[in-house]
């Protein structure tokens, strides 16, 4: 579990691409799929910053699930938010062009790692256009494009890895 600092999950692709799966921060799991169902990790967890976490022993874990059935709801309702969140990006996938799944992960980046500041919500998680694109689907081009384009409507404003949302009723409306 992370107490304090944030992570990005990923997988690399035979091609040798890096494909962002999630961001993790502040009361998040990381390697808990690996200890239920005792197969190997889905993912790689790196460091976007510094990092403290309380490492548990997959026994330690495997026994507070079978012992304490607040945890195990509690772990139950984190899953299911992760496959939802996996249902809703697959439908993204399929359904949006890179505009609209790059407007919706900025969104989800606000809303989870947004700080208000004076005219908008900056977005606390240092991103690279590449981490990004791995996250979208995209290419970095196309998030570029798209970054371009959202700027120059008004909804953002980028910084170096830092991004600001100004109108976060139209990018959400870009992303539906």
């Amino acid at each position: 579990m992370l107490i304090s600092g944030r992570v990005k999950i990923t997988v690399t692709t035979a091609a040798g691409r890096e494909i962002v799966l999630q961001f993790c921060g502040p009361g998040d799991l990381v390697g808990e799929f690996a200890v239920i169902d005792r197969g190997s990790r889905s993912g790689t967890a790196e460091a976007l910053e510094p990092v403290e976490a309380l490492a548990i022993s997959a026994a330690d874990f495997r026994a507070m699930i079978e012992t304490m059935p607040g945890f195990a709801v509690a772990l139950l309702r984190s899953v299911v938010r992760r496959f939802r969140d996996s249902d809703r990006m697959r439908v993204e996938f399929a359904a949006a062009q890179t505009l609209g799944r790059v407007a919706a992960r900025l969104i989800e980046l606000a809303d989870r790692h947004g700080e208000p500041v004076d005219g908008g919500i900056a977005i606390t998680l240092p991103l690279s256009q590449e981490e990004l694109a791995g996250w979208t689907g995209s290419s970095r081009e196309a998030v570029a494009k798209a970054l371009h384009t959202l700027r120059a409507l008004g909804y953002i404003r980028t910084e170096r890895r830092r991004i600001i949302v100004l109108d976060e009723e139209e990018l959400r409306r870009q992303a539906s």
